[in-house]
Parts: C-alpha cells; structure tokens; sequence
C-alpha cells in the first residue's frame, strides 16, 4: 500500500464494503457510516480485517488524489445511498462521484449493461446510443432526441421515487443491522434491499448522465 491509495476492507462480515483513501501516513481517510469523513489509523480503518488496494483504469495523480481526500475531511452528508464511502473513494481517485458499473456503462456504450433495458423500450436505448457516437445529423435524428430526452425525465423521476422508497426500508433495516440482534431474515432482507438501492442508483446515474449528454447534443446544435 502506498500514498494516494484506493483501500478496501471488509465490515459487518462481509456483508459491506469500506472504502477510504491511504494518506500516507499510517491513516486513512474514510466516510464513517452515517457520521462524517475522518482520518483515522489504519489499524482503525481495518478493524482487523485485511485491507485490499482498488485498482483505477484511469486513476489522477497521487498528489490530486491526496488534496481531493483531504479537502472532505470532516464533512457530514453521508448517505447510504447517495454518498457513501465508495463514492468518496472513488471521486479521490478518480474526479468521478460514480460507480464502476455506471463508468463502464458510459464508456463502452453497452447500453444493456444496466437494467434500463427493463424500463426503456431496447429500441430507444440503441437509438440514444448512436446519437451520442454519431451526433445530429438530420432533423430526424433531433427529433429522437427531443422524444428521448422526454422519456428519460419521466425515467429519472420514477427511479427517484423507487430509490426514495428503497433508502427508506434501508434506514429502518439499519437501526437492527446484524451484529445488533437482527435475525438471519432480517439479514437476508437487509442484503437485499442494499443491492436492490445500489441498482437503482446505478440505474439513476446512468439515466441522469445520458439525459445530460442528450440536452447537450441539443444544446449545440443552433437549429435545435
């Protein structure tokens, strides 16, 4: 492990992730669940557990990474969900407050990486996607993007409800997480219900990001 360094450690059993930023040092930057960001040692961070590196295609420099890192420390928005400690860790690395599943998404143009496909005729989505790697190029193409860009407003506020709703059974499950006399179906919901919260915000990220990149091709266009 080095200065700068995406670190990774299991809590509660393996039944979550901690993430945090080496400093280099001997401590840690790290999103305390539901407190603030602090820097503790690293025998603090760990809790015993043994500490991976995450490694980043396209990690900033260390010293970016370290001023990044630092700049949050004592902050106090954390949200399970929203901005949580992987979300700090990957923004110190990388500039960008997004999952790795939603970066790929973006980068490789898979667009049925995601569960979209579920919510979004496929037809839309392939149509979007050439949009963005060709561009504008007929008023037809506009009006697909104005239709799409439409559907995807409506998208984007039906996952923010789902998402609402999800966080807010999370929160109830948190005040009895395992460890704290949850039972093993208490567990099980619990696992659950955080999976089911970080697909749907995978699934809002990627629509918020492809809403963004549309209304911009828009945008650029002077005869839009």
């Amino acid at each position: 492990m080095a200065a700068a360094d995406h670190l990774r450690v299991p809590r509660q059993h393996g039944l979550f992730l901690h993430h945090g930023i080496d400093l280099g040092d001997g401590s840690v930057a790290h999103y305390l669940e539901g407190r603030e960001i602090l820097r503790s040692p690293l025998a603090q961070f760990s809790r015993g557990q043994e500490v991976s590196v995450v490694s980043h295609d396209q990690a900033s420099p260390a010293g970016v990474t370290l001023r990044r890192a630092m700049s949050r420390i004592g902050e106090q928005n954390y949200n399970l969900l929203f901005n949580n400690c992987e979300h700090f860790a990957n923004w110190c690395k990388t500039g960008r407050h997004r999952s790795g599943q939603v970066e790929d998404w973006l980068h490789t143009g898979s667009l049925g990486a995601l569960a979209l496909g579920q919510l979004m005729p496929a037809a839309l989505l392939t149509g979007l996607g050439l949009l963005l790697r060709k561009g504008l190029i007929d008023e037809a193409s506009k009006e697909r993007a104005r239709q799409g860009l439409v559907q995807l407003q409506r998208l984007r506020l039906t996952l923010l409800e789902k998402l609402e709703s999800t966080l807010g059974q999370a929160e109830v499950w948190l005040k009895g997480m395992p460890g704290q006399g949850a039972d093993e179906r208490m567990d099980r919901r619990g696992r659950q219900l955080l999976l089911t919260g970080r697909t749907i915000a995978d699934e809002l990220a990627a629509v918020e990001d492809l809403e963004t990149r549309i209304r911009t091709l828009l945008e650029s266009d002077p005869e839009s």
